[in-house]
């Protein structure tokens, strides 16, 4: 299994499975439709890459591994690896948190066509909000919450129930409410998966605005 991973992982490093290294072989092997392994193999050979063709890629390969990636390996240290693991659990997981975080507010704000501001560090330890909207002497507030997936919903709701009180507080301090945002990751995008709280924070602009 690791020599797999290795022949596999270099394979793909070097591009020597690319279409132009093996040819198209999705496309010559339905156009053969072989019966058998050695009708297919027949097929390739004569028709789309030779046999020493083949060969010289495995033995290109066996270099790339044994020359290239073995004196990689050697300079590789104890404390790159150290580094490297701390920045893919710590710096690059909160990269992603705040890109997250970013996108969602920024749909907001273009739905909304009102300006939206990240809240002071004080207002984040106190009253439990990411950003705020000001609507003359008010304020809006809203906190964000990255959710790996739907179902995890009712726990984020539990944790709201916990901060309840310090955004009745900052209703009280500010006169504007505080809405949560549920952000999900959907194919390649970051949507807002209540989308519902849009209505009710247009809604509270308009009563704040009168």
């Amino acid at each position: 299994m690791a020599k797999e991973w290795v022949l596999n992982s270099a394979t793909n490093r070097f591009q020597l499975n690319f279409k132009r290294n093996v040819g198209a072989t999705s496309e010559a092997i339905r156009k053969c439709a072989p019966k058998s392994l050695e009708e297919w193999q027949n097929y390739y050979f004569k028709n789309v890459k030779s046999k020493e063709h083949i060969i010289e890629l495995g033995k290109k390969l066996y270099i790339k591994i044994t020359e290239v990636l073995v004196a990689e390996i050697d300079e590789i240290t104890e404390e790159d690896c150290i580094n490297y693991i701390k920045e893919l659990v710590i710096d690059r997981t909160y990269d992603g948190y705040v890109r997250e975080i970013k996108t969602i507010y920024e749909q907001l704000q273009e739905t909304l066509k009102i300006k939206i501001d990240p809240a002071p560090d004080a207002w984040d330890r106190l009253y439990n909000v990411d950003f705020y909207i000001k609507i003359n002497d008010k304020y809006i507030g809203l906190q964000i919450k990255p959710v790996s997936q739907v179902s995890s919903i009712p726990e984020i709701y539990k944790e709201r129930e916990i901060q309840h009180k310090s955004h009745i507080e900052f209703t009280k301090k500010y006169g504007g409410k505080v809405f949560y945002l549920f952000s999900c990751k959907q194919g390649d995008k970051k949507i807002i998966v209540n989308t519902e709280v849009i209505d009710e924070i247009s809604e509270e602009i308009n009563l704040l605005k009168s």
